[in-house]
């Protein structure tokens, strides 16, 4: 990155230990500098107009002034700069992180807890925050394998059933998921089922904040479920999700197998499962999110023929997940976030509308 300015990051943490970490943490890459350091929110305020900074790192809880009522302040103040939470991996923790992506936080990091010295934790804090600094700030390609060459031209048209959806996402989900399932309208004839890349306990809360807006159920998977028209499943954090069953009886099964993508829950886990059990009767959504996860998933899926939509550059947060799969030529259609629910809708209600439309063919002798 040379003669490239530098990534400019802002800490806000009231403890000291952690400003050390993180100060070492952006030292420790090229292509990132302090802009400042703040203890409590209202000094981090009144900062943000002297230092200029391209990204903010927020602790939760701090005195004076904690990180909600921070990130409230700096949105309803038009600043748009880029912030990362940085939230404990307890209930309370996942509960504030979940409130803080509502009000405009755009991604998050769990403090690392249990590590048993600082040189490991500031490797555990290095390996999540540097790619998320990068992705949210746009100046470097996201970390991840080559492009793949197009497998074929993105399709314009749409056939055939579809028996269930199933959504993908990581980096700026819950807010894009936030927009799509209210879309979704009380009677859906087909089950839902998602993929958001979070630890255990935030999924729980993420499925209630959901339920809460939505017209349909929602809820966190715990295994065992059988599949069932107009019920939303989340995949629980730390767990893979897939299918797993026979005919008209599809289970949700939810296993602790290794990491795929670095990610456990993973999309492309969820994708694979759904040939064997609906063959090309399946609608993917693939939203905002870093990485790739999901693109080899998208690519078992359309060779079953199934239908593929992902969310445009325009509106993703980060554009690594939809970008890898409509680059790959794997998108039936790529959409702007606000048009994904009634898209949704209307791919899932087309086959059935033509089927109740068709007049009844009577055979002669009848």
């Amino acid at each position: 990155m040379s003669g490239a300015r530098k990534i400019r990051v802002l800490v806000v943490d009231d403890s000291v230990v952690m400003r050390r970490v993180l100060s070492d943490v952006v030292a420790s890459d090229p292509e990132l500098e302090m802009a400042g350091y703040a203890a409590n929110g209202r000094i981090a305020l009144n900062l943000l107009e002297q230092v200029s900074p391209d990204v903010v790192t927020l602790d939760v809880e701090m005195p004076v002034m904690d990180g909600l009522a921070t990130l409230k302040a700096m949105r309803a103040g038009r600043c748009q700069v880029p912030v990362i939470m940085f939230s404990t991996l307890t209930e309370r923790g996942a509960e504030a992180t979940i409130d803080s992506l509502a009000l405009g936080a755009s991604d998050y990091v769990s403090k690392p807890t249990g590590l048993g010295s600082y040189e490991a934790a500031r490797e555990r804090i290095r390996d999540a925050l540097i790619p998320k600094i990068k992705a949210l700030c746009r100046t470097v390609p996201q970390p991840n394998a080559a492009m793949p060459s197009p497998r074929r031209q993105t399709r314009s048209k749409f056939a055939g059933r579809v028996d269930v959806v199933a959504i993908g996402c990581s980096t700026g989900g819950p807010n894009a998921l936030a927009q799509v399932l209210p879309a979704i309208s009380d009677d859906f004839p087909v089950a839902i089922l998602i993929v958001q890349h979070m630890p255990p306990a935030f999924t729980r809360f993420l499925a209630q904040r959901l339920n809460s807006m939505c017209p349909l159920p929602v809820r966190e998977a715990a295994g065992g479920e059988v599949l069932s028209a107009g019920c939303i499943w989340i995949a629980p954090g730390g767990y893979h999700m897939s299918l797993a069953g026979d005919g008209a009886r599809q289970r949700i099964a939810v296993t602790q197998g290794p990491p795929e993508n670095s990610c456990r829950p993973s999309v492309d886990v969820l994708f694979r499962s759904l040939p064997t059990a609906f063959a090309n009767r399946v609608l993917a959504v693939v939203l905002t999110g870093m990485g790739q996860d999901g693109l080899r998933g998208c690519e078992v899926l359309a060779d079953s023929g199934a239908q593929i939509i992902a969310q445009d550059e325009a509106t993703s947060v980060v554009w690594g997940m939809p970008g890898f799969v409509a680059k790959a030529g794997l998108a039936d259609a790529v959409l702007p976030l606000a048009e994904i629910g009634p898209r949704i809708v209307e791919r899932v209600s087309a086959f059935r509308s033509l089927l109740s439309a068709r007049p009844m063919t009577v055979r002669a002798g009848a």
